[in-house]
């Protein structure tokens, strides 16, 4: 079986990783003088991740059109499809230091495609009689990553007017659609083993917010954008104590969900600390800085692991039981 009939939209999810943790080492060489090779070679990295996953994901609608139907019309995979415009917008950040006019590419064809994917699959979830055990963090992405992402393509490229419209859009979105989360969490029954990683997601929504606000505006970032960070900061510790409970799903790719909320968190407070912020978060920052880069390279080294074991791909898409 070719391995782009089996490729999962999720592996998208593996550039939002390494685009955030090549952000934190483009911010950790203006405040602390580290190489920048070593920031852009991460960028570089995320950028051939990207061309090799959009490839392979085309590939796949283009011959493999029955496997790539099957996983648009499930009820959790579907959503992970929204990724692909959302890191097309996201090599927009990767490309602006080397090319404006190919970054002003990527945030068109990836804004343009964010926001049809989301009014088609946000429209289709408002129909109803979808079952509540379906519902994960993995909703957020069509929606509220999307949105942030795009926003921070879009004032990352010098356009805050139309940064500021998705950023609304995302963070109306989140705060719409956590409740629904929260309450399928607390009350239906547990996650099953393989989705118990999509909970990495959760860390996301606050982080990625503040990072969408700060890419559209400058100076030292308000209380409130301190505070939205310090709720994500409360997620992060949450999602350390459900580690156990989460790890008894032996490693995947899925425990790349984690990365883009842990790169975000850092990366924001490098953000805040490189605007003259003062106080907590610039005391949290390096260490912050540390954690991430561990978590990566831990994933980073699993994902090669299991690509050795011929592990990687999934043989086809397994819809959750009733």
């Amino acid at each position: 079986m070719p391995f782009y009939r089996s490729i999962p939209a999720s592996f998208f999810g593996m550039v939002l990783g390494l685009v955030g943790l090549g952000g934190n080492w483009r911010l950790a060489t203006r405040l602390w003088g580290m190489s920048p090779v070593i920031g852009e070679t991460i960028m570089a990295v995320a950028f051939v991740v990207w061309l090799l996953v959009s490839a392979s994901y085309t590939l796949k609608w283009c011959l493999h059109r029955d496997a790539a139907v099957e996983e648009a019309t499930h009820p959790v995979q579907c959503c992970f499809i929204g990724l692909a415009p959302a890191t097309t917008a996201l090599m927009a950040v990767v490309l602006a230091p080397h090319s404006h006019g190919l970054a002003m590419v990527a945030l068109v064809v990836g804004g343009v495609g964010h926001v049809l994917f989301s009014i088609w699959r946000l429209g289709g979830m408002l129909q109803g009689g979808r079952e509540v055990t379906t519902v994960t963090p993995v909703i957020y992405l069509p929606s509220v990553a999307g949105n942030f992402i795009t926003a921070i393509a879009a004032g990352t490229l010098g356009y805050p007017s139309w940064g500021v419209l998705f950023f609304g859009a995302g963070v109306f979105a989140w705060l719409a659609l956590e409740s629904v989360i929260v309450n399928r969490l607390f009350h239906a029954q547990p996650l099953p083993l393989p989705l118990r990683p999509t909970l990495g997601i959760q860390l996301a929504p606050p982080v990625v917010a503040v990072a969408a606000w700060l890419a559209n505006t400058s100076g030292e970032p308000a209380l409130l954008v301190q505070a939205t960070w310090g709720y994500g900061m409360f997620q992060f510790l949450l999602l350390a104590r459900l580690i156990p409970w989460i790890a008894e799903q032996p490693f995947s790719p899925a425990y790349w969900a984690f990365t883009f909320g842990v790169t975000a968190l850092s990366g924001t407070a490098l953000t805040m600390t490189s605007r003259g912020l003062t106080g907590a978060i610039p005391q949290l920052a390096p260490v912050l800085f540390v954690v991430t880069n561990l978590v990566l390279a831990a994933i980073i080294v699993g994902t090669v692991i299991r690509a050795f074991q011929g592990k990687l791909f999934p043989a086809a898409v397994i819809r959750p039981a009733p």
